[in-house]
C-alpha cells in the first residue's frame, strides 16, 4: 500500500506549503479548501487510505488501485459528498465549481513542498 504519512509531526511549522501545493496541483489555484491535506492546531490531517469513502459511495466509483490507494473515478462521481461526510480525517474535498469529490492519491506533491521534511510517501 502506498500512502502519505506524517513522519515528524513535532517539526511542522504550520507554514501551509503542503496545503498550497496540493490545491494548486489539482485545482490550479491556491485555496486551502481544495487541499486534501490540512494543517490544524491539532496537527496535520492526511488520508490514511482507510477506505471508508469507498464503502459509502452509492455509485461504487471509489476503488483501490494496484498501489493500494483509493481513487475516485471522476467520470462516474455525481458529487453527492457521502465520502466527504464520512471521511474520519476530514480531508476529502468537494470542488466548488465541479460536481465531484477529491481525495489524496499519495502523489507526494505535499511532501516535496514541506521545508521541514514532515511528510513522506511510504509503501507498505
Amino acid at each position: 500500500m502506498k500512502k502519505l504519512v506524517v513522519s515528524d509531526p513535532d517539526s511542522c511549522i504550520q507554514c501551509g506549503n503542503c496545503e498550497d501545493a496540493c490545491s494548486k496541483a489539482f485545482y490550479k489555484e491556491v485555496f486551502k479548501g481544495y487541499s486534501c491535506i490540512h494543517v490544524t492546531d491539532d496537527g496535520i490531517k492526511a488520508c490514511n487510505q482507510c477506505g471508508m469513502c469507498a464503502k459509502v459511495c452509492p455509485l461504487d466509483c471509489i476503488s483501490v488501485n494496484k498501489l493500494g490507494v483509493y481513487v475516485i473515478d471522476k467520470n462516474e462521481c455525481m458529487g453527492c459528498c457521502a465520502c466527504v461526510d464520512i471521511c474520519p480525517q476530514g480531508v476529502m474535498v468537494k470542488s466548488l465549481d465541479k460536481p465531484i469529490a477529491s481525495k489524496c492519491i499519495a502523489c507526494g506533491i505535499c511532501a516535496k513542498a514541506c521545508p521541514m521534511g514532515v511528510l513522506e510517501i511510504v509503501k507498505d
